[in-house]
């Protein structure tokens, strides 16, 4: 199998367009549609789905792909092996982060990580949600726990808190909880029960048991929004809330701790650009490991 066509076939993949996999490989549009088209013929099988404004992947192109990215990271692994250790960090690399720490945190730091390799495309999809490895939704997830299962490895990131915090126009409005039991009384925002996308997200129950919220919320962001501009109390990510001045902690000695993994798949963690961005994150957040913490 020639090992162009899969390098071709592999930025069509990442790009989902010929015309994008031309520019990354700065190869004339009609070359590579031409060496995509004989490599679908000497196959027997079509690998994309040409649409007007891209091209899907196939069943049997989604096959391959698994098969096309162990070839290419053995090809790097061999590169290095040689001496070449000086290879071009380029390519596109897909995070799939929570969105509290996509946005609040690794979304700001992208910068640093584009200035040191201009060549890498780095794609943060930081919604609430798990991401599928196997299926390549990600290249590197943020998990909240670590995998137990499938040919994934993990590195654990840090710990981290969250508390309870209002806005001090709420508690001006509402008074201010002296107890767990007075959070009765107030008005509460939280997690779309029906939509937790973790079981680690079931935290408030931690807190108090029959813990119901009024205003319910499916991402960290929306409900740090909410909190911020009077709604109600919420349990915050500490590391977010305590960069506003105008959200108050409440009950303090009231917490909950959480983690977070870097998550790659084994086929993956060869691949250099992949292994510099897993790399990066960690260096974030072990340089800033205390604002994760109360």
């Amino acid at each position: 199998m020639d090992w162009d066509n899969i390098r071709i076939f592999l930025a069509i993949a990442r790009t989902g367009q010929i015309l994008g996999a031309a520019k990354h490989l700065k190869l004339n549009h009609a070359t590579v549609a031409r060496r995509l088209g004989a490599f679908e013929q000497a196959l027997q099988v079509k690998l994309f789905v040409r649409r007007p404004n891209g091209c899907d992947l196939t069943e049997e192109g989604e096959r391959l792909l698994a098969y096309a990215e162990r070839v290419e990271s053995e090809m790097l692994a061999a590169y290095a092996d040689i001496g070449h250790t000086d290879l071009t960090i380029e390519g596109a690399v897909r995070v799939g982060a929570p969105d509290g720490f996509g946005v609040a945190f690794l979304a700001p730091r992208l910068g640093q990580l584009k200035a040191r390799y201009p060549g890498l495309m780095i794609q943060l999809v930081p919604v609430p949600r798990t991401f599928s490895l196997s299926r390549r939704e990600a290249d590197v997830a943020i998990a909240l726990a670590h995998p137990e299962e499938g040919r994934l490895i993990a590195r654990k990131l840090t710990d981290y808190t969250l508390g309870l915090y209002a806005a001090r126009s709420y508690l001006e409005r509402a008074g201010t909880p002296a107890s767990l039991d007075d959070l009765k009384g107030h008005v509460r925002v939280g997690y779309v029960d029906d939509l937790l996308f973790s079981s680690s997200l079931n935290f408030a129950r931690e807190l108090v048991k029959d813990w119901r919220a009024d205003i319910e919320i499916s991402s960290a962001i929306g409900q740090t929004e909410a909190v911020r501009a009077g709604a109600g109390i919420g349990i915050l990510h500490t590391f977010i809330a305590r960069r506003d001045d105008t959200l108050v902690p409440l009950l303090p000695e009231y917490s909950i701790t959480r983690s977070y993994w870097t998550v790659v798949h084994e086929d993956l963690s060869a691949i250099r650009r992949v292994s510099v961005v897993a790399d990066f994150i960690a260096a974030e957040v072990a340089r800033e490991r205390a604002i994760f913490c109360a």
